[in-house]
């Protein structure tokens, strides 16, 4: 009898680096993904979601790509927000070219996601959500408003665990942008932070209650790195952004 496990017919392999301590990144990338994208993972140590943990965690990096590229991945994703912008602007970018090269393969880092998907909206005016302290939302306005963006508001959990921000969901994603926007008519985007936070379930109710697009760290990330990584799929995902042609 044959021990086979049939996984049918693989036509891309996407590397995602994240957080040791994040269960939300590659759950909501396998659910908006066709069967035949398989996902390969490697992590990077993080427990709470400090500056300097952050800061510590990034030089995991380029091993954790050099990694995945043994596995001949088509694309690698840095899934982790705070982390690629950190350093301001320009790091992102810088992050997206290192890991282009430990892998060999094509890279995307979630902020420089997020921009990119932002300006496919068209957005200017935004208003963002985050699970994080004071000092990354601080630090996330900085990088959103030098990267050219309006950020009308920033509401954060103030929450430094990153297994206390998994256990967030969509239900609190949802509450926290009708609470932080509901009632500004003067909104072209919301932007959900944090590849930990389970929010991308919560797109379509909050973009039919506002009217304008939502996007999160995960959605923008996967939209971005299915692009560069030349997958020819339906990516179904929620949302005005994945409307667009990557």
């Amino acid at each position: 009898m044959s021990t086979d496990i049939d996984i049918g017919d693989v036509r891309g392999r996407l590397g995602l680096i994240v957080p040791s301590s994040n269960t939300t990144a590659e759950p909501e990338v396998r659910r908006w993904l066709p069967d035949e994208i398989t996902v390969h993972s490697a992590r990077m140590a993080l427990e709470s979601v400090t500056v300097d943990a952050l800061d510590a965690m990034s030089d995991d990096a380029a091993r954790a790509a050099e990694l995945l590229g043994h596995a001949d991945v088509d694309a690698v994703a840095y899934a982790c927000t705070t982390g690629s912008l950190l350093h301001g602007p320009g790091f992102d970018a810088e992050l997206e070219e290192r890991l282009r090269k430990a892998a060999d393969a094509p890279a995307v880092a979630t902020a420089r996601s997020v921009v990119r998907a932002l300006e496919a909206l068209d957005a200017e005016r935004i208003a963002v959500v985050t699970p994080y302290t004071a000092d990354l939302d601080a630090k996330e306005r900085d990088f959103l408003e030098a990267s050219g963006f309006d950020v009308a508001s920033i509401d954060g959990w103030g929450l430094e665990s990153n297994t206390a921000i998994g256990a967030l969901d969509a239900d609190d994603a949802f509450q926290q942008v009708l609470d932080d926007v509901d009632g500004d008519d003067d909104l072209d985007a919301v932007f959900v932070s944090c590849t930990n936070y389970r929010s991308l379930a919560a797109v379509e109710a909050l973009e039919a209650k506002l009217g304008v697009p939502v996007i999160t760290s995960n959605g923008a990330t996967l939209w971005d790195v299915c692009g560069v990584a030349g997958f020819e799929i339906d990516l179904d995902g929620p949302g005005a952004l994945f409307e667009l042609e990557r």
